[in-house]
């Protein structure tokens, strides 16, 4: 199926019950990105903050662009000013270095929390215990210019639908607590992003709010050597 066929049929999917599709464009040409957009994509995830600059120069400037990728604080000033949402902060130095760039340019950054749930050493993320830390601490109640939208996790890469269906459980559980515990007034922290294009649909039944598909929309990867990120 072609790009549009796929955006299509996918926002009619996520549309049935309630999810925010983002199309995970990492690698992919400007010229597969201007497909999804016109035929009605507007959120779009990347992985690198170099690629992610020359795809904002080049595109409409609708665009919502949420970094999904690692993100080292010496980057956070260059996409500080357009980034509508980072769903990988994985520390408090992030989320400062996020805070301050924002106030220089008199914005609010929404941010998921990366929690890890995998049974893989090569992810990132915050333990469970590290979120209720983070959250407690007098240095985040000091950020005025971020915005915690909710929590973002990737399931260990495994042919265990039991294990990934198990992650996802845990980490919607903890959702739902935080919720209770420290948003309990906020209408904002409504953003549980879960869910890649091997596991979507096991994400969704256990309560993603939000799914990252990149090959289920423009097919399998052809890897592309960006600068450095």
């Amino acid at each position: 199926m072609s790009i549009t066929d796929n955006i299509t049929r996918l926002k009619s999917e996520m549309d049935t019950v309630n999810v925010t599709l983002v199309a995970v464009s990492k690698t992919k040409p400007v010229e597969d990105l201007q497909i999804a957009y016109d035929a009605g994509q507007r959120i779009f995830g990347e992985n690198q903050v170099q690629e992610l600059m020359e795809k904002y120069d080049q595109l409409p400037k609708d665009i919502e662009w949420h970094l999904i990728g690692h993100l080292q604080t010496n980057k956070v000033k260059y996409i500080a000013p357009f980034i509508a949402m980072i769903q990988s902060v994985d520390s408090l130095k992030l989320l400062q270095e996020i805070n301050k760039h924002a106030l220089k340019h008199n914005r609010v950054i929404d941010c998921l929390l990366e929690v890890y749930i995998a049974d893989e050493d090569t992810k990132f993320g915050l333990g469970f215990d590290e979120v209720i830390e983070l959250l407690r601490s007098e240095e985040f109640a000091a950020l005025k210019n971020i915005r915690i939208r909710g929590l973002m996790g990737i399931a260990t890469n495994t042919a265990s639908e039991k294990q990934v269906k198990e992650e996802f459980y845990e980490l919607d559980s903890f959702f739902d607590g935080l919720s209770q515990a420290y948003f309990k007034h906020d209408d904002h922290f409504d953003t549980l992003s879960m869910g890649m294009s091997s596991d979507y649909k096991i994400a969704i039944e256990q309560g993603s709010t939000m799914v990252r598909l990149g090959s289920t929309i423009f097919g399998e990867r052809v890897i592309k050597h960006w600068k450095n990120n």
